[in-house]
């Protein structure tokens, strides 16, 4: 028998008394370091979740590059349906921003990303030739969000495993430099060759040391771009359902539409996330909770419930 449906709550993401909070020792002491290497650096890739590019954001980016030439990357686009792409695109070039879409995974779109860095090194090499100083390799630094896919990027442009990449929060803990020997011998417009034109300094996931805004908190958790200890999955999985429900309702014809009802035969409409969670629970996994927000949770960070975005570029403050 089905249990009363719980009215949702107009707001996709809980507001009390759910706090997510996580800064572990090692992003503390990378994050320090990373400020003292970003005087040796010429450009910056900085890499985003594109399900979540707004979330994925660090607000003290733009403080700490200044001047600094910066490279926007989307990964994981092979998790948001095409619509919801070009939306984001047109969204970054409507402020003056190029975004570069990946899959590093599979190394859809690093070409365009290696291209956008050598021309900045290109840029740089022609005002040292003109200032008679020898061309070198342009320095770049890739930040982001624990496990938006940085290290499977850097493997990427080098054509090689070089660092470790994994599907979890803080698989990277210490900055290193390293540098793409193996592009080609290819001459750029310094007259340079573009064999080893890059060095890359490959870092640890930066996050604030306070997450104040617990609403990306939660899509933080969800995407798995934070450390689990920082959560509990039944709260997170809960509103991870209130979250995409809302989403299907802003996003209209650009995302998927029922891929609950579709995966689980279970429609959310008419129930919280919470009350769904207990209700998938005592239909398919014997009443327990924590297995089927486990569930949940694995089943969108796969892939497995379809291409799903959990921000929309609707307007110039829809975060969804």
């Amino acid at each position: 028998m089905h249990p009363t449906p719980v009215p949702r709550s107009p707001y996709p993401i809980p507001r009390s008394p759910l706090m997510i909070q996580w800064y572990p020792g090692h992003i503390a002491k990378a994050e320090r370091q990373l400020k003292e290497q970003l005087n040796r650096v010429d450009v910056v890739l900085e890499v985003r979740d594109a399900r979540i590019p707004l979330a994925t954001h660090h607000p003290q980016l733009t403080q700490w590059l200044g001047e600094k030439s910066r490279i926007l990357v989307l990964n994981r686009v092979d998790m948001i349906p095409p619509e919801v792409r070009q939306a984001w695109t047109n969204w970054f070039s409507d402020r003056g921003e190029t975004a570069y879409f990946t899959n590093a995974k599979q190394g859809t779109g690093v070409a365009q990303v290696a291209k956008a860095a050598e021309a900045v090194g290109d840029k740089l090499n022609q005002r040292r030739v003109s200032r008679g100083m020898r061309p070198r390799p342009v320095r770049a630094v890739v930040i982001g969000f624990p496990n938006v896919g940085k290290s499977a990027l850097i493997n990427r442009l080098l054509r090689r495993k070089v660092v470790e990449s994994a599907r979890r929060a803080g698989v990277t803990r210490q900055l290193r430099w390293i540098r793409l020997s193996e592009r080609g011998g290819k001459r750029g417009k310094s007259g340079a060759a573009n064999r080893a034109n890059l060095e890359l300094l490959d870092s640890p996931g930066i996050i604030p040391w306070k997450l104040d805004k617990q609403a990306d908190a939660v899509k933080l958790a969800i995407c798995e771009d934070i450390g689990e200890a920082a959560y509990d999955n039944q709260r997170i999985a809960s509103a991870m359902v209130d979250a995409i429900a809302r989403v299907e309702e802003l996003g209209n014809d650009m995302v998927p539409q029922n891929v609950l009802l579709s995966r689980y035969d279970l429609d959310p409409k008419g129930m919280t996330g919470e009350s769904y969670l207990h209700f998938l629970a005592a239909e398919r996994y014997q009443n327990d909770v924590e297995r089927t927000a486990c569930q949940l949770l694995n089943d969108f960070r796969k892939g497995i419930l379809g291409t799903i975005p959990l921000e929309l570029p609707l307007d110039d403050g829809m975060r969804g």
